[in-house]
């Protein structure tokens, strides 16, 4: 099992930034406490959108401490969910962004740096080599529910042939020959990409970076 402070590629070459924010904030031990709780079978296990806010949540104390401040108990919590909270109002974030910024925190490099769950997952899975006790359970999920969606595009597809024919044969629409392409896309708002359900599901992701 690779340390922190080693290559910062994942084991198919792809660079990981959990790694390098681990570094980069001098946060040794993170890596080994992120497999620690990620891995655990009893009440300490954390899930892997805990685990990015715990990260994240670290960068922003030591990025804080860095610029001289010394944070109450709570103070960076609040911060984090004033930075990230989708249901943080706007005036909120910027004063929060502000009062950083005042006080010598770098804060659009900081947000840069932070963590989003499937950074984590890839850090832990494919730069640890760890896996979660029901990480078979987790594929089967995910199978399964593709399974799913491509049983439901194949019956609306026939469904929808099927009617368009019997409206053609009645002379209620005018068409000649033709095929029905059912497509269900996602489009993440997080990094701008769209693709298509079956893609996402069988490569478990977008393109937020990793």
């Amino acid at each position: 099992m690779e340390s922190d402070e080693e290559t910062e590629q994942t084991s198919s070459g792809q660079r990981s930034k959990v790694a390098r924010v681990i570094r980069e904030y001098g946060l040794n031990g993170t890596g080994d406490e992120l497999v620690a709780s990620w891995t655990d079978q009893g009440d300490d296990q954390r899930s892997l959108r805990e685990l990015a806010a715990h990260l994240n949540q670290a960068l922003l104390r030591t990025a804080m401490e860095d610029a001289g401040m010394s944070p109450l108990d709570g103070e960076v919590e609040n911060f984090y969910r004033l930075l990230t909270d989708d249901e943080t109002s706007a005036g909120n974030r910027t004063e929060a962004e502000s009062t950083l910024e005042r006080e010598g925190v770098a804060v659009e490099e900081l947000q840069r740096n932070f963590v989003s769950h499937q950074a984590v997952h890839t850090y832990l899975t494919e730069y640890r080599d760890a896996e979660w006790q029901s990480e078979t359970e987790e594929r089967e999920r995910v199978d399964k529910t593709l399974d799913s969606v491509q049983r439901l595009q194949s019956r609306l597809t026939a469904v929808s042939e099927q009617s368009l024919r019997k409206l053609s044969d009645k002379g209620l629409i005018s068409v000649g020959d033709f095929d029905v392409f059912v497509d269900v896309n996602v489009f993440c708002e997080d990094c701008g990409t769209q693709r298509g359900i079956v893609d996402l599901l069988t490569e478990r992701g977008c393109e937020c970076e990793k």
